[in-house]
């Protein structure tokens, strides 16, 4: 799998896409102390709306962006958000009131709503094989691993030696460093795209997601594991400190297992489809997921807590199927868009999978609030199978698959007409674009 960091361009964009996540996780920790520091023990609801802010900007500005940058040089647009990631978080530390946090958020979660599109758009233009853009979309998910393990421990040592605001000084050093990477790399030209309106450029990623079977089912696995992804996240402190009574070195020690299993399977995900079909490994692991959560729910409301192994044999099971969902997810967008439109479903992707988020965040932490921790497992859980199954529904086609339809509208000179001798009835496979605006049907 490290063999195609051989390709210069993919090694400096993923090197720059490393130390801008390991930044990000830097600022994630000093964040949280600087929120208790200005709001004492309100910190969390602090940390809980910025969080909501940060999805919000997220679902309802990146297609907005996305439609503002397409018209732009894309190394352009990413070094610009890089440099505003990097002013927003050189600012942090001289905050002095939590709605000066709720902005800088705003904005710096603005940015990345711009980049991280953009960035991901690129990769598939610079690996056009596809094992081998398989392994980049694992190295991906590893690099997000690699930051919920590692820039923890890292912020943990740095706060030995020193004030937690020079923490953010750590953030703003990795988009810079990013920024660097990037304006050094020789990125792939642009496709050129016919000129449309701007509503159309906004809204285009969507209809593309919305009317293709397989991104349906796409969002309804992502929504599954968004559902089981969102406890662990949320309620694993609650586990740890109220539950089991248990102290912040096992809370590391229970993230770290969660991301140890979503790191073996990103590493194990590309040779497995080099032998099953994307549909099939997403379609598993999350059906699987779905069910260790209800169970885990189960047993918890019927038995009470488990064991503490028992607990992190769950937790890496979680992290395991997490990941065997999430890692293919590129490989289906790389596959339903034409090159020029690939940016703005990335987008789509991108803010329709944070919307699965922004509901369950609030679902996982209310439902545990307001009932039980039991009860927010049952809950979510039944939520992830019922999303696995209306997957599984909508997502019938293989891998590949060429269907037949007609163009009756087109006239008889349109280049579509006339790469396919002609024939109005024609068989090919589908990617939704002008000339094809709706899935056709088998009769």
């Amino acid at each position: 799998m490290l063999g195609i960091l051989s390709n210069t361009t993919f090694r400096r964009l993923f090197l720059a896409q490393v130390v801008a996540l390991m930044g990000t996780g830097l600022l994630t920790v000093a964040l949280g102390l600087l929120a208790y520091d200005l709001a004492g023990n309100s910190a969390g609801a602090v940390l809980g709306t910025a969080y909501t802010i940060k999805m919000i900007a997220y679902v309802g500005l990146s297609p907005v962006a996305a439609a503002i940058a397409s018209r732009l040089p894309r190394k352009q647009v990413l070094v610009a958000m890089d440099l505003l990631r990097a002013a927003v978080a050189l600012s942090l530390p001289f905050v002095d009131a939590v709605w000066q946090i709720y902005v800088l958020i705003f904005l710096l979660q603005s940015a990345s709503a711009t980049f991280t599109p953009a960035f991901q758009a690129v990769i598939p233009d610079i690996l056009t094989d596809e094992r081998d853009y398989t392994r980049a979309l694992s190295l991906s998910r590893l690099a997000y691993d690699i930051e919920n393990l590692v820039s923890p421990a890292l912020a943990g040592l740095l706060l030995m030696m020193m004030d937690f605001h020079w923490l953010f000084a750590g953030t703003v050093a990795g988009f810079l460093w990013s920024t660097a990477l990037i304006q050094v790399t020789r990125l792939p030209s642009q496709r050129s795209e016919p000129p449309r309106p701007f509503v159309e450029r906004v809204t285009r990623g969507t209809w593309i997601y919305l009317s293709t079977p397989r991104l349906r089912g796409l969002l309804a696995f992502n929504f599954a594991a968004a559902a089981a992804g969102a406890f662990v996240l949320v309620n694993t402190v609650v586990m740890i400190r109220g539950v089991f009574g248990l102290g912040e070195t096992h809370l590391a020690y229970a993230m770290a297992t969660f991301g140890g299993g979503s790191m073996l399977s990103a590493l194990l995900i590309p040779s497995l489809l080099d032998r099953a079909t994307d549909r099939s490994v997403m379609r598993l692991a999350a059906l699987m997921l779905a069910c260790v959560t209800l169970v885990h729910g189960v047993l918890f409301a019927t038995f009470g807590p488990m064991r503490w192994e028992v607990f992190l044999g769950f937790w890496f099971a979680s992290g395991v199927l997490y990941s065997a969902i999430l890692t293919p997810s590129g490989r289906l967008l790389r596959r339903s868009a034409h090159p020029e439109d690939r940016p703005a479903l990335f987008t789509a992707q991108f803010a329709l999978s944070h919307a699965c988020w922004l509901v369950t965040y609030p679902l996982a932490g209310w439902a545990a609030e307001l009932v039980s921790l039991p009860f927010a497992l049952i809950l979510l859980g039944a939520l992830a199978v019922i999303a696995t199954v209306v997957g599984m529904v909508v997502w019938k086609d293989p891998a590949h698959q060429d269907l037949t339809h007609s163009h009756p509208d087109l006239p008889p000179e349109h280049p579509h007409l006339r790469a396919h001798d002609g024939q109005r009835r024609h068989t090919h496979e589908i990617v939704i674009d002008d000339e094809h605006r709706v899935w056709p049907t088998q009769g």
